[in-house]
C-alpha cells in the first residue's frame, strides 16, 4: 500500500546504479513516499562501505555496475546476519529470464526491468518498508 504523501515512514533508501541520471530517477520517484532519506551510490563497492555505516530499510540496485554488481551485492546481503532482512529490489535492463531468476534466487524480493513504472516501483518499496516497520513494532 502506497505512503500517502506528508505521511511519516522515516524511513532509508540505498540506491545503488553506475548511471546517475537512473540514480535521478529512482530518486525523484521514491520522493513520493514522504519522509524517506535516500543515500545514492553509483558503485556496489561503495554500496557495501556505505552498508557498514549506515542502517537501511531497503536497498535498489541496478545489476550491471563496475566493481561489484548487484547480483553480488544481493548475494553479500543476503548472506550477511546483520544484512540479510534488508528487502532488495533490483531495477534493470537484464530482460533474461535467468538473471530474474538468479537475482530471485539469491534472495532479492522483486525484479523490475528499465523502463520501469514509476507507480509501481513506489508501491513496491512502499510495501517493503511498512512490512519493515511492523516487523521492527513487533520485536
Amino acid at each position: 500500500m502506497p505512503c500517502r504523501r506528508g505521511e511519516t515512514v522515516s524511513s532509508h533508501i540505498l540506491v545503488v546504479d553506475d548511471s546517475s541520471v537512473m540514480r535521478s530517477l529512482l530518486i525523484s520517484t521514491l520522493d513520493g513516499l514522504g519522509d524517506v532519506q535516500v543515500t545514492e551510490t553509483g558503485s556496489g563497492f561503495e554500496a557495501l562501505r556505505l552498508l557498514a555505516r549506515k542502517k537501511f530499510d531497503l536497498i535498489i540496485t541496478d545489476i550491471n555496475m563496475p566493481d561489484i554488481n548487484g547480483l553480488e551485492l544481493v548475494s553479500f546481503v543476503k548472506r550477511h546476519p546483520v544484512y540479510q532482512t534488508i528487502p532488495l529490489i533490483i531495477v534493470t535492463t537484464e530482460r533474461g529470464v535467468r538473471d530474474r531468476e538468479k537475482g530471485i534466487a539469491l534472495g532479492a524480493q522483486e525484479y523490475l526491468i528499465k523502463p520501469f513504472d514509476p507507480k509501481q516501483l513506489q508501491a513496491l518499496a512502499a510495501k517493503y518498508l511498512v512490512a519493515g516497520k511492523e516487523r521492527a513494532s513487533r520485536g
